[in-house]
């Protein structure tokens, strides 16, 4: 019987190393070395404060900023702890509720119909950064009255931090939210 478990137990244990530390820390270790901004979170720094991160969205809810999408992570909005879905589906009267409620706040806003789509869902994590430039442009009136701005300022730094297709024809244009209102912050009114 000790025949038979002992070449078990060895593979066990050399299999556990190999796959459960000798690969995640060199893949780390590579990471860290190839590619250390994103290895760390893509952390984004101001006057040696971390803000935020390039991966995670925030919850924006100042007329003086450009809000997000809705985060399906509840009840804190933009929580990494609680990622994912909300598994609402098209039938669901509490998405119509929700939607219903997201497109009278816009209303109120002054973003007229047909508001974009990621104004009014949420994405797959529930934490995503980025909003589509039509409803970061269907946000420019507001942001510009309330911070006594001019709406040309705000449309040319919404052009210049609009990111293009991944290798020019992956996934959509899209603006990153934090990096956005940080850039309002640092415009002078």
């Amino acid at each position: 019987m000790i025949n038979h478990l002992r070449p078990a137990i060895t593979i066990l244990f050399l299999l556990t190393l190999v796959t459960g530390l000798a690969y995640p820390l060199a893949v780390t270790r590579i990471g860290r070395a190839l590619l250390p901004q994103q290895a760390q979170g893509s952390l984004i720094e101001r006057n040696g404060q971390i803000v935020g991160s390039r991966l995670i969205g925030q919850n924006f809810t100042s007329d003086r900023y450009f809000w997000p999408r809705p985060s399906a992570t509840s009840p804190d909005p933009y929580s990494a702890s609680a990622s994912g879905g909300s598994n609402l589906g098209p039938t669901s009267a509490k998405l119509k509720e929700r939607v219903d409620s997201d497109m009278k706040r816009l209303s109120v806003a002054g973003i007229a119909a047909p508001v974009p789509a990621d104004a009014v869902t949420t994405s797959g994590s529930g934490l995503d950064p980025h909003i589509s430039p039509d409803y970061a442009a269907a946000q420019v009136a507001r942001v510009a009255k309330a911070r006594g701005v001019n709406e040309a300022d705000l449309k040319a730094l919404l052009s210049r931090l609009t990111e293009g297709r991944d290798l020019g024809f992956v996934g959509e244009p899209r603006v990153n939210v934090l990096e956005l209102n940080l850039a309002l912050d640092e415009m002078k009114s």
